[in-house]
């Protein structure tokens, strides 16, 4: 059986093609910066369209450094907290009498069967 086994390049494991008279797209490079001073930098064709935003390597959101963070921003209505949606539904008289109605029941004992 070895006398009749393929000798010499595995088929498909490597390409036989080069890079001779292959031109490449043109590219530029754009820096993006978090607020944690994680730099970033991409290269993006040429004429392709550049966001203004990343996310960064920590997760947090990079902006290009060639742009001023403060003009991208665009006025809006400000993000509500979970408290701000939980007073919307109860008062603060209603969430401390809540409050303390559970504090009660944790400090007798008391669970509810969660199965």
């Amino acid at each position: 059986m070895a006398e009749r086994s393929l000798r010499g390049m595995s088929i498909g494991a490597k390409s036989l093609e080069s890079d001779e008279n292959v031109d490449f797209a043109a590219r530029v490079e754009v820096t993006y910066v978090c607020p944690k001073n994680h730099r970033t930098i991409l290269p993006f064709a040429e004429g392709a369209e550049i966001p203004d935003q990343w996310e960064c390597r920590c997760g947090r959101t990079a902006t290009r450094e060639d742009t001023d963070a403060t003009d991208s921003l665009e006025p809006g209505k400000p993000q509500r907290t979970h408290w701000d949606m939980l007073l919307e539904r109860r008062s603060e008289d209603e969430l401390k009498e809540l409050l303390d109605k559970r504090l009660k029941m944790h400090a007798q004992g008391w669970f509810p069967d969660y199965e």
